[in-house]
């Protein structure tokens, strides 16, 4: 079966979505269907003061503390308070009960901030359209949204921005310099400029969950923003494990091409390297094509279902900022 995806990274003979690796000028570069900016990413700032990151999902308050629609923040210590009736014996403060020679019990509440950790794909199949802009393009829009949102709740937000041959790795961190550390690295990462070697790894997905499971700490909320492509058992059973302990959020991004061909006829693909033709008149073909699509998205939503992930669906035609408003925060 055909990964057009693949075939025809950086280019399309559909809908003129091209990528020439001369990198255009600035100014063309904001508006880019191919590539992205670090001023154009930076200009998401506005908009992503109107995503509620946080008030939305805390979806009540109760004297000031905290509750999540998510499994919630870590619990710090609030204050001792009398031991009463009910309360739970390893929750008694020993100090404070040895001093003042009667029981007191440990109150918690939900810590106000909780880091925010971007898990960003530019594999190759990333870098690919036919409508709207490229999957990598989303991707990093989203993250940037994310990113922002985050800054202005007062989150510490890091990232995993990875490809066949590199991988950036930001811890978390609080403040608008941060931010931009992260844009740049969006904007500036070499998968826009290079093309995979044929040595290039084929288990880079992998590999970055098993950095990500390294790097994040217990109660943080991750988003995982790629087409998930290629993922196989190694990767689903890190991902529940990650999941045990934290919030994660799948942005799956894909292009309307890849569920549906294009009408019957014979079409001449390429990348700049390779050529191929596509007979799309062929039935069982266009069958078999479609339904390849079907079982790789059933199987992401079974997988979030299942586990109790949070799954979102992204047409490289749609903006990822209504996907973000309308999917998380309904």
């Amino acid at each position: 079966m055909i990964d057009l995806s693949r075939v025809l990274r950086g280019k399309s003979s559909f809908s003129g979505v091209d990528s020439q690796r001369t990198p255009p000028k600035q100014s063309s570069l904001d508006h880019s269907p191919a590539r992205v900016s670090i001023s154009g990413l930076i200009a998401l700032q506005r908009t992503a003061a109107t995503l509620p990151l946080r008030s939305r999902l805390i979806r009540a308050q109760q004297g000031g503390g905290y509750r999540s629609a998510f499994k919630g923040r870590g619990m710090e210590f609030d204050e001792a308070r009398p031991y009463q009736a009910g309360d739970e014996v390893r929750h008694l403060d020993w100090r404070v009960t040895a001093r003042t020679g009667k029981p007191y019990t440990k109150m918690f509440r939900e810590e106000r901030e909780r880091p925010v950790f971007l898990w960003v794909d530019y594999r190759s199949t990333m870098f690919f359209a036919t409508r709207g802009a490229f999957k990598s393009v989303r991707a990093a829009q989203a993250a940037a949204l994310l990113a922002w949102s985050a800054h202005h709740h007062g989150d510490r937000v890091g990232s995993i921005i990875f490809s066949e041959q590199d991988h950036q790795e930001l811890k978390p961190v609080r403040g608008q310099v941060g931010t931009l550390h992260l844009i740049k690295q969006l904007a500036e990462h070499p998968a826009w400029r290079e093309v995979p070697s044929p040595e290039a790894s084929a288990d880079a997905e992998l590999q970055a969950l098993k950095r990500l499971q390294r790097v994040v700490r217990p109660g943080s909320l991750i988003f995982l923003l790629s087409d998930f492509r290629g993922m196989g058992e190694a990767a689903r059973s890190l991902l529940i494990q990650l999941n045990r302990h934290n919030d994660i959020v799948m942005l799956f991004i894909h292009d309307p091409l890849e569920h549906h061909l294009p009408a019957k006829g014979c079409y001449r693909l390429s990348d700049g390297q390779q050529e191929l033709t596509l007979n799309t008149g062929n039935r069982q073909f266009r069958e078999d094509y479609e339904h390849r699509f079907k079982n790789h998205q059933q199987y992401l939503q079974t997988l979030a279902r299942q586990f109790g992930l949070y799954f979102l669906s992204c047409s490289t035609a749609q903006q990822p900022l209504n996907v973000l408003r309308e999917g998380l925060y309904p």
